[in-house]
């Protein structure tokens, strides 16, 4: 198997928001669990907006694999969606309530996700 830009992008982003929206739905990684909770509660958000938040991202990750899996660019498209919309969330609280320097995870993942969109034109 080959690996295409698409579906080098697509495994990079379907490992990233399994791992994050994991950590945000079950906790399982006490730190980084602890200092995302930390943020959300900055922003003035509580543990069941993260909880949401981890939901649209594990599913985006999971749409993602699906597309991967079944070669269909229209769940690869949705998944990349989903993540660009919630990138573009981080981004917004991140510039508001943070340092620049934190949102570069964010801004990284949304590049991603509209690169993603972009070969699927």
């Amino acid at each position: 198997m080959t690996l295409t830009i698409s579906s080098t992008i697509s495994v990079l982003l379907t490992v990233f928001f399994m791992f994050a929206g994991s950590i945000k739905l079950l906790g399982w990684q006490k730190f980084i669990f602890e200092t995302q909770l930390s943020f959300f509660k900055k922003y003035g958000l509580n543990r069941a907006a993260m909880f949401a938040v981890g939901m649209v991202e594990f599913t985006a990750s999971l749409l993602l694999l699906a597309a991967l899996y079944l070669g269909d660019i229209q769940w690869q498209s949705i998944g990349a969606a989903l993540i660009a919309v919630t990138s573009i969330g981080a981004l917004g609280f991140h510039y508001r309530f943070d340092k620049w320097s934190d949102a570069i995870p964010a801004a990284v993942t949304l590049l991603l996700a509209l690169l993603l969109l972009m070969v699927n034109v």
